[in-house]
């Protein structure tokens, strides 16, 4: 049973980032796969969306702009819609509690402390933003401080304060970005306490987030998602796989127990780092990650004669460029699972590599945010017909 629909939050339309809190939850299931369907239902039949049972808290990445109001008081929240003007907010229905607190706390401890938040209209100040990520399944928190500049006063006193208020924290990172930008973190960082990073276990693996990498924001959600991934792909231990926009590693070494091989491309080289030892933390050894242009890396695998069973693409919500596409084309795997966080630059997408011999065989919506417009899909697409695939209307 999922909970009663209590009315919409307070903040909605100051803050804008949950679209759909007019609508319970069922009618936003409703409403997002007749969104899917709508833009993909050309390509197949669109599957039954797959929702939360409890829709709240699910976010374990909370990231919290700190600034003044009119009245020179530090405030904290989240940009409205498409401005930089915070929206002050202590709890979020969608926010992990725990991490709220901590922000709570951390705008408090300014004041005591005679820290700053950061005006960006006078481009000075000493906090920017805090970022607080949080391993569902270990427990583990992490909070980084991004300040304007290295000078951080009374640094251990602050620390050991926060850390009296919220011993459950593992790790505090300060990371330095002075520079007039719409970026969040800086390049330079140092670790304050604990060993700068945490853990989580996703898909049965323990994985390291760092300050930097991209970690699925719903883990609960995070697991359907792979689940359905892996389930189209028809792994049966024999498949070469590559996975594209790899990240930390997430997808890549889920498929790792059913593949033979897993290739990963990544061009952040922090998220590299972390797969890497993320797969000498599983014991995986069947999983290789490298720097790079995953496109470029696949031209260069075609060129050499060399092929891949499985693609595995998650591309950001901008979709595939045109050369990412033709140098899969080139590789020509026997099948290509597409997950996206945009269906309408998915539908792009795969309109061009249908027009180049791909078929779509299995489309699955599934609600990575509730309370938001956004919605994930996986899609199939194989070069060869399969035995008992599901036939779809032309």
């Amino acid at each position: 049973m999922r909970p009663t629909y209590t009315g919409p939050c307070p903040l909605a339309k100051k803050c804008g980032g949950c679209q759909l809190q007019n609508m319970e939850y069922e009618r936003q299931l409703h409403f997002k796969e007749g969104k899917v369907r709508a833009l993909l239902g050309r390509f197949g039949r669109v599957k039954p969306i797959l929702g939360m049972e409890y829709p709240y808290h699910y976010r374990n990445k909370v990231q919290a702009a700190f600034g003044v109001n009119r009245h020179r008081e530090i405030i904290s929240g989240v940009y409205q819609s498409s401005t930089h003007r915070i929206v002050p907010v202590d709890s979020c229905r969608i926010e992990d509690r725990a991490a709220d607190a901590i922000i709570v706390t951390i705008r408090r401890l300014l004041k005591d402390f005679h820290l700053s938040a950061y005006d960006e209209r006078q481009e000075k100040g000493f906090l920017r933003h805090v970022l607080v990520k949080r391993g569902f399944a270990t427990g583990q928190i992490m909070v980084v401080l991004v300040t304007s500049t290295p000078v951080f006063t009374a640094k251990k006193h602050f620390v050991a304060a926060l850390l009296t208020e919220h011993p459950e924290i593992t790790t505090i990172v300060q990371n330095v970005n002075p520079y007039y930008t719409s970026l969040v973190l800086g390049k330079q960082q140092k670790v304050l306490y604990g060993p700068g990073y945490i853990e989580d276990v996703l898909c049965g693996l323990t994985f390291r987030i760092s300050a930097a990498s991209f970690y699925q924001i719903n883990p609960v959600q995070t697991e359907v998602l792979y689940g359905k991934a892996m389930e189209v792909a028809g792994l049966t231990g024999k498949e070469r796989v590559i996975d594209a926009y790899c990240g930390i590693g997430t997808i890549g070494l889920t498929a790792s127990r059913l593949a033979s091989e897993v290739i990963g491309v990544e061009l952040n080289g922090d998220a590299v780092r972390d797969a890497i030892a993320n797969a000498k933390r599983n014991g995986i050894r069947n999983a290789r990650f490298y720097p790079g242009d995953a496109g470029e890396w696949m031209e260069a695998m075609a060129a050499e004669k060399e092929q891949a069973d499985v693609v595995f693409m998650d591309p950001p919500r901008a979709g595939s460029d045109r050369r990412f596409l033709d140098s899969l084309l080139k590789l020509a795997p026997s099948r290509v699972v597409y997950i996206s966080c945009n269906p309408e630059t998915q539908a792009r997408d795969l309109a061009y590599l249908i027009q180049k011999g791909y078929r779509v065989r299995s489309i699955q919506p599934v609600d990575m945010f509730p309370w938001t417009e956004h919605v994930e899909t996986v899609v199939l697409l194989s070069r060869k017909k399969v035995d008992g695939e599901e036939k779809f209307p032309a």
